[in-house]
């Protein structure tokens, strides 16, 4: 049983394709018929829900290539459409998903995930980025991505009116009087007293509200955030209520986790109200040598090519000439690199470390892109993630399974009973909504 001190964790379910690993489609045993099948996600959600995660999330973007097509499957479904049918099938699981703050406006936003918490009954959460590719600018009348300080700029003010319209109609102004009153006053459906008009006007929006939806069940969904360069992290220091990462192992885990708590106090709020959630693709098998195994079949059936037009995404430049079996060449240093900075410092750490050849490189992005790995047996694994909760690398995991369902199935009828017999872990939920798992309240 735990104990008052025993540090408990948080688990996220992300879900992408058929497994965070590049080649899972290709194995014989792979979902890849069923992308387009509801049921498909919903069966996921619901094994998260068995194994009492927090939530299941949906990454999203905004365009799609005939080679990136051909290589791997990627985007299927639209996130918030999809999570609204999954809604009816699950009970307590949260829902969460990317929403684009550059390629959405503020009310558009508000009403949709207030829509969906609503339906849900108070489980939805908001991943907010900004998003990244220039072919996602061009699906959207731009020539190119804004700048990274305009879209932070963006973000910034777009989260903004978004909380002020989530709180611009409350709940408790229903009165639903259908009678008139003895003077002649007519019902009133609503106390339009404690509605209010924003008449925002800023940089990137002008809003005038009130939103037409009624404040949600949770009174904001819950504002994750995933930024690594320096804006970003500032927005998730002031905005997140939970942060994804990308940590490469515990010293990079711990570094990032550090700083965001510093920054997060000095916004005034408590760190440890902010849980920091880095991927984690696992390969869990009965021994040693069976997980070695399933991760090793995963990575034989990985196609070079396609790979290293993936890693030339990843470095932003040409890898498709580099020798597979000669060490990796030289990178240009972090504060150069014009791209997603989170992945590339991850890339630059791993070759820093491992000084891995080029063919080693690939193996180890296959699944998750750089994210911490644990192979092993359930109890190496529940050791691993004891030793990252208590040495302040995490307080959760954003689960990156190599295949599904498989590996989802996996941790939770191997892990999650390993780690709820240590204390780590709840056995059954404690409340109803995604606030309540993660110990948040509603916001006044």
């Amino acid at each position: 049983m735990n104990t008052p001190h025993t540090k408990q964790a948080h688990f996220n379910l992300f879900i992408h394709g058929v497994g965070h690993h590049s080649a899972a489609w290709r194995a014989p045993d792979s979902h890849a018929e069923r992308l387009r099948d509801v049921d498909y996600y919903t069966e996921l959600a619901q094994i998260a829900e068995r194994g009492k995660f927090d939530a299941v999330f949906f990454a999203d973007g905004h365009s799609n290539s005939i080679t990136a097509a051909e290589d791997s499957p990627l985007w299927n479904l639209e996130p918030l459409t999809l999570l609204s049918a999954m809604s009816r099938e699950t009970d307590r699981i949260g829902l969460v998903s990317t929403v684009s703050a550059t390629f959405n406006t503020p009310f558009h936003a508000a009403r949709l995930l207030a829509s969906l918490d609503w339906i849900s009954q108070g489980r939805i959460g908001w991943n907010v980025v900004t998003s990244m590719f220039d072919a996602e600018a061009q699906n959207h009348s731009l020539e190119k991505m804004p700048e990274h300080a305009v879209r932070y700029e963006r973000a910034e003010e777009f989260v903004d009116v978004v909380l002020r319209l989530w709180d611009s109609w409350p709940a408790e102004s229903i009165l639903i009087d259908r009678e008139d009153e003895p003077d002649g006053t007519p019902g009133r459906y609503v106390d339009g007293m404690k509605l209010t008009e924003l008449n925002h006007s800023g940089e990137h929006f002008a809003v005038r509200g009130p939103l037409n939806v009624p404040r949600p069940p949770q009174g904001h969904p819950v504002l994750f955030q995933a930024g690594a360069s320096e804006q970003g992290r500032e927005l998730a220091a002031r905005r997140a209520e939970a942060i994804y990462a990308v940590a490469y192992d515990l010293g990079a885990a711990q570094e990032y986790r550090s700083d965001m708590r510093r920054r997060i106090t000095a916004q005034g709020r408590h760190p440890d109200s902010v849980a920091v959630m880095p991927g984690l693709v696992t390969y869990v098998g009965s021994t040693m040598e069976e997980a070695q195994a399933k991760q090793r079949e995963l990575d034989e059936l990985l196609p070079v090519e396609s790979s290293l037009r993936q890693l030339s995404v990843f470095v932003g430049q040409d890898a498709s000439a580099w020798e597979m079996d000669a060490p990796v060449p030289d990178l240009p240093p972090l504060k150069d690199f014009t791209g997603p900075k989170g992945r590339y410092a991850t890339i630059l750490r791993i070759i820093e470390t491992e000084q891995p050849t080029v063919r080693q490189l690939l193996g180890r992005l296959a699944a998750g892109g750089g994210h911490c790995t644990m192979v092993g047996t359930p109890e190496s694994i529940a050791d691993e993630i004891e030793l990252w909760l208590d040495a302040g690398g995490a307080d959760g995991f954003n689960l990156m399974p190599p295949s599904l369902p498989h590996s989802t199935s996996d941790f939770v009828d191997h892990v999650v009973p390993e780690l709820q017999r240590r204390g780590r872990f709840r056995y059954e939920y404690a409340g109803e909504t995604l606030r309540s798992h993660l110990g948040l309240d509603v916001p006044e």
